[in-house]
């Protein structure tokens, strides 16, 4: 039976096989020259202290006793060709796992998603980043892999399920992803490697006789008796099916003003919106590490920070060490920003929404919306932002401590935001008990991070599409709508995830009770 180790050392040692097994056999009272291999479960970075430490857990194996490398496989998928189709709409990660699951159980996914295929996606990446031209159906958060492929893959969630996350980062290990996702406590996949994993799954649906349709948007529900008898497509075609996934994402809006014009029950759901803010990379480790150079065993810095102001969460989000703002709109004449980070994280800024929690109180302008004030909410800000920044994908942009004393800045310094900057007084964004609660909120920040509060940092608006702005009901059992049988609302764009993980999850969870419907499971 392998040892079991729990300890602390530095990152010197914990970035070394050979420094490792040494300290493992000091810690175990063992020799070096007796350990055969020393296999690390979980890794995790500590810097409250002075010097940083990281935690390791892991086992020992000795000479002579049985060790055998662990590999990760992929599930068995049969061909599912001749089976009972169910239709999936979006190819973010709750559609594509929930295609996956769908196989597994012996049904066949039909995978529709309004915009390119993952490589194709670039071309309009590219023409919103330098042309400033938002193609509605191809953008940051449209295409396959959903917004997930062209942010930076972080695999952190909440939730509290680890049969469930462990599953899910083991079928992204089976299609490419490095096995360290299994050990470090904040998992990254990274940007610039994301992508051929999409295309593999994708690969692998259709190898399995499943059917993605790229460039498919949804524009109707043929609904009968209150039960889903398929889709109407943007050129006219009906594909039947009495079961479809729900799987849009969280700036589906077309969706959500569908569902609310066919009377199919939705809700306003509070979320939170905010500011992007960038700081020097070298700034952010200095601060978290306490040292001038975090030299080559410690990663660039992450930070994470919440407070409490005037009733308030305000809190960073999705924070990109060594990361990259980007253009995340998905229809011309707004502005959103968002941010991601490559697999080595080595860009020499970091960046992280600061955003704070919104009330359906604070949707009453709007109330004539409905269940959409929320998405209205959120739409005339991102509107307000792209008209104040001068009508292109340049975002409204101030030096963080001019924010606060609401002063103009007189230069904003060149950021990892490619279209552009104007400088903006950020109240002229938001609504003022919003921009408010940011002023007093950054300056609680900087007492807690000593450094954080400088005009080094440069705030960039907004932050918007933090979580759906609506919720689609559902049953809590059978994971179908609560008025439409056979629609299974599911993943971000239905309020029931908040990250890749999550959404993957909710995907699975949602083609089982589909099978579980159908007496497969």
């Amino acid at each position: 039976m392998p040892k079991e180790f729990q300890f602390q050392v530095s990152p010197q040692v914990a970035a070394s096989e050979d420094l490792l097994a040494q300290q493992v056999g000091k810690f175990c009272n063992i020799s070096p020259k007796e350990i055969q291999k020393v296999v690390v479960l979980k890794r995790s970075f500590d810097a409250r202290q002075k010097a940083v430490k990281v935690n390791v857990k892991g086992n020992v194996f000795l000479l002579g006793e049985e060790y055998i490398p662990s590999k990760i496989e992929l599930p068995h998928y049969p061909n599912v060709a001749n089976q009972q189709e169910v239709i999936v709409v979006g190819a973010g990660p709750a559609g594509l796992f929930a295609a996956l699951q769908l196989i597994e159980l012996g049904l066949k996914p039909i995978i529709l998603e309004r915009g390119k295929e993952v490589r194709g996606r670039r071309r309009d990446l590219k023409a919103i980043n330098v042309d400033g031209i938002v193609n509605e159906d191809s953008n940051y958060c449209f295409g396959e892999g959903g917004a997930g492929t062209y942010s930076d893959g972080k695999l952190y969630t909440r939730s509290k399920k680890r049969g469930d996350i462990d599953r899910i980062l083991e079928l992204f290990v089976g299609f490419g992803a490095t096995p360290d996702i299994m050990v470090d406590a904040h998992p990254h996949i990274g940007t610039n490697k994301l992508p051929q994993i999409i295309q593999d799954i994708r690969e692998k649906i259709i190898a399995c006789g499943g059917e993605v349709l790229f460039e498919t948007r949804v524009t109707d529900f043929v609904v009968k008796n209150n039960e889903m008898q398929g889709v109407v497509l943007q050129n006219g075609n009906i594909i039947s099916a009495n079961k479809v996934i729900l799987a849009t994402g969280h700036s589906a809006r077309d969706i959500f003003e569908l569902l609310h014009k066919k009377n199919i029950l939705i809700e306003a759901k509070p979320f939170a919106l905010g500011v992007r803010a960038e700081h020097p990379q070298e700034l952010i480790d200095k601060i978290q590490y306490s040292c001038d150079y975090r030299g080559e065993f410690l990663p660039p810095a992450p930070y994470s920070v919440v407070k409490q102001v005037n009733g308030r969460g305000m809190y960073s989000f999705c924070m990109c060490p060594g990361g990259i703002i980007a253009p995340c709109a998905t229809s011309p004449g707004e502005v959103v920003t968002n941010g991601w980070s490559p697999s080595k994280r080595d860009q020499s800024t970091a960046n992280s929404g600061i955003v704070v929690e919104l009330k359906l109180e604070d949707f009453k302008p709007f109330q004539k919306f409905g269940p959409l004030a929320g998405m209205e909410f959120q739409k005339a800000i991102e509107q307000k932002a792209w008209h104040l920044a001068g009508e292109t994908q340049k975002v409204p942009a101030q030096r963080m401590v001019d924010f606060t004393q609401n002063k103009i800045s007189q230069n904003i310094p060149k950021t990892s935001y490619v279209p552009g900057t104007a400088s903006i007084e950020m109240g002229e964004v938001f609504p003022g008990f919003l921009s408010q609660i940011m002023r007093q909120g950054f300056v609680e920040f900087g007492k807690s991070m000593k450094g954080y509060m400088t005009n080094e940092a440069v705030l960039h608006a907004p932050e918007s599409r933090t979580s759906s702005p609506v919720r689609i009901p559902r049953d809590h059992y059978s994971l179908q709508h609560v008025q439409i049988k056979g629609l299974y609302p599911c993943g971000e764009g239905a309020g029931y995830a908040g990250g890749i993980i999550s959404a993957a999850i909710d995907g699975e969870k949602c083609a089982l009770k589909v099978a579980e419907s159908l007496n497969l499971k």
